[in-house]
C-alpha cells in the first residue's frame, strides 16, 4: 500500500461508500477518529500524507461499515451528546440529535418553573445514560437517578457517569418499578422508550435494526406498550403537588400518547412539541 494524502484516502472512502450506498461523512469521521484530531484542525491536513498504519485500520473499517452496515459509532466506540462525547457499544441504543431536544426541554423547564431545590428527576430506560448525565452535570439543583432493565446496559451508563464524573444514582429493573421499590418520589419522570413498532422494523435501516440493541428500539401494542407501563407505574407513586412527565414519541404518536396520559390523569396539562424538522417528539405533560 502506497504512502497516500488526506484527500486522495477520502476520495477512495468517499467512492467505495457510494458504491454500497452509504453516507459519504462517514470516511471523514472515522479519518478523524484514526488520526485523532479535531473537526477543525481536519480540514486544514488535505495534503498531508496519512501514515500507512491509519490508512490500513481506516481502510478496513469503511469496509466494514460498507459491507455490513456497523454503525460508525460502534467502530469508533463514541458519539457526541449535547457537546458531549459518551461511549457506546452494542447494547445501548445510539443517542439521536432529537433526544438533545428532549434533555433541552427538561433544563428549560425546571429552570422556568418553580419545582424546589434539590429537585428530585428520573430517567427511565437510561441505556448510555446520556439523558442522565446531562442533566446531572446542567442542573446543579438536581438530584438525578436513572434506571434500565438491562444490566449490560447499566454498565455502560455508569461507566459513562464516571468518565464525566456526574453524580447519578442507577438501578436495575422494569421502567419504574426500582424507584417504587425505593420510594422515590420524583418531581420530573423523563424517558425516551422503545417506541418502533414491530411492523415497522423492515422499513428501517440496517445499521439501525441490525446493531441497535431491539429492546431499546421496539415495543408491542402497536409501540405503546412502554408508555402505557411508565404512566401507569407513576400513578402509583405517592402524589404530591405538580410532576411532569416529558417523554420522546415517534412522529405518529402524540393522539395516542396523550389518550393514555389522560385515562390515567385527566386533569393533567399535556402538551405535544416539535422536533427541529417540525415532528412532533416530545409530550409533555403536567400531571
Amino acid at each position: 500500500m502506497a504512502i497516500e494524502k488526506q484527500y486522495e484516502v477520502l476520495s477512495w472512502a468517499f467512492s467505495f461508500l457510494k458504491k454500497y450506498n452509504r453516507e459519504e461523512k462517514v470516511a471523514e469521521i472515522l479519518l478523524q477518529h484514526h488520526l485523532q484530531v479535531a473537526r477543525s484542525h481536519f480540514y486544514t491536513m488535505m495534503q498531508e500524507e496519512v501514515p500507512l498504519v491509519v490508512q490500513e485500520k481506516f481502510k478496513a473499517d469503511v469496509k466494514e461499515h460498507a459491507f455490513t452496515g456497523v454503525p460508525v459509532q460502534h467502530l469508533t466506540g463514541y458519539e457526541y451528546f449535547y457537546g458531549r462525547r459518551f461511549q457506546v457499544n452494542q447494547h445501548v441504543l445510539i443517542p439521536r440529535p432529537e433526544t438533545e431536544e428532549l434533555v433541552e426541554h427538561v433544563i428549560q423547564q425546571v429552570r422556568k418553573k418553580c419545582f424546589p431545590s434539590p429537585i428530585t428527576i428520573v430517567d427511565i430506560g437510561t441505556g448510555s445514560g446520556v439523558i442522565a448525565i446531562t442533566l446531572a452535570l446542567e442542573l446543579s439543583n438536581a438530584i438525578i437517578y436513572a434506571t434500565d432493565i438491562s444490566t449490560t446496559a447499566l454498565q455502560m451508563a455508569k461507566k459513562n457517569a464516571e468518565i464525566h464524573q456526574a453524580s447519578v444514582h442507577f438501578s436495575q429493573g422494569d421502567f419504574l418499578r426500582p424507584i417504587c421499590e425505593q420510594r422515590i418520589n420524583p418531581h420530573i419522570i423523563v424517558s425516551n422508550p422503545p417506541y418502533i413498532k414491530e411492523a415497522d422494523k423492515e422499513g428501517l435501516l440496517d445499521t439501525v435494526k441490525n446493531y441497535d440493541p431491539a429492546i431499546a428500539l421496539f415495543a408491542n401494542r402497536n409501540g405503546l406498550e412502554a408508555y402505557e407501563k411508565i404512566i401507569s407505574q407513576t400513578k402509583k407513586l405517592e402524589e404530591f403537588g405538580e410532576r411532569l412527565l416529558c417523554f420522546e414519541i415517534g412522529y405518529d404518536q402524540a393522539t395516542a400518547v396523550t389518550s393514555l396520559i389522560n385515562q390515567q390523569f385527566p386533569y393533567s396539562e399535556i402538551k405535544t412539541i416539535k422536533d427541529i424538522n417540525n415532528r412532533d417528539r416530545i409530550i409533555s405533560a403536567q400531571l
